[in-house]
């Protein structure tokens, strides 16, 4: 009888460690395989991350380039803001020079004065298109007072020195201002964002913003602007430039690019 209980409780235990050894495969199955399931949604996770980092990467490398494009073009126009500088200071200097070469020798002043008057002129109506009809009034004035004797000629070559330098300080200031603009064929007064003698944008009442661009005839046009990026960073510009931000990284469409 104890021989058969021995024998009876060996079969018990065999079949409870048999048991114990399958449950522990089955788990151990299971937990590979979630593991595998795991290792590849891992895997298709860092792909995905992977081709974002590529294409990251891309957008990067075409914003450097159209940046660095953009930079090319700023420098050429600064070199030819600074030759327009350079000959408006120099105009200064030459009227300074023929003034007091014309106070020795006792000529009249009012001819030459009006010459450079002209040529003044000239270089505003073909130039950077800010107020254009105000400084051209401004010179219109001088320009009848002189010849209707009603200012004498060296008061009239201080206002005309006066003006002048207005020019070059104009190359220097960043604001905002109103200015009416022709724009789709209509006399349009707007906001001007004007950056220096390079950039004018601007921004109508109705919330249409564009910018001035060069012609090919040496004059400029407002044009109007549609893509919503450009739109967002032209008025983000107005309004940094109204609560007084004038420095800082703005980023702007280029109207210098053709």
């Amino acid at each position: 009888m104890g021989f058969m209980l021995k024998h009876f409780l060996k079969k018990i235990i065999t079949f409870i460690v048999l048991m114990m050894l399958f449950v522990t495969s089955v788990a151990m199955g299971n937990s590979l395989e979630n593991l595998a399931k795991s290792l590849a949604k891992i895997r298709g996770e860092v792909e995905t991350l992977q081709t974002q980092l590529d294409t990251e990467k891309d957008k990067h490398g075409s914003r450097m380039s159209a940046l660095n494009s953009q930079l090319a073009d700023l420098s050429v126009e600064e070199r030819r803001q600074k030759m327009n500088i350079e000959k408006l200071q120099h105009s200064i200097e030459k009227m300074t020079v023929n003034a007091k070469k014309i106070e020795q020798s006792g000529e009249g002043l009012k001819p030459v004065l009006l010459t450079m008057l002209k040529d003044y002129r000239q270089h505003i109506q073909a130039g950077f298109p800010f107020k254009t009809e105000d400084r051209v009034k401004a010179l219109g004035d001088l320009e009848n007072n002189l010849v209707n004797q009603l200012i004498d000629s060296n008061k009239a070559v201080n206002q005309a020195w006066s003006l002048i330098e207005d020019e070059v300080r104009l190359s220097k200031e960043n604001g905002v201002y109103q200015q009416t603009i022709s724009l789709d064929g209509e006399k349009v007064l707007v906001d001007i964002a004007k950056l220096g003698t390079v950039f004018l944008f601007f921004q109508t009442r109705d919330n249409r913003v564009g910018m001035a661009r060069p012609s090919a005839d040496s004059g400029w046009k407002y044009e109007t602007v549609d893509d919503t990026s450009d739109v967002e960073r032209i008025k983000n510009l107005f309004d940094s430039l109204k609560k007084q931000i004038r420095q800082g990284y703005f980023e702007l469409p280029n109207p210098l690019r053709k």
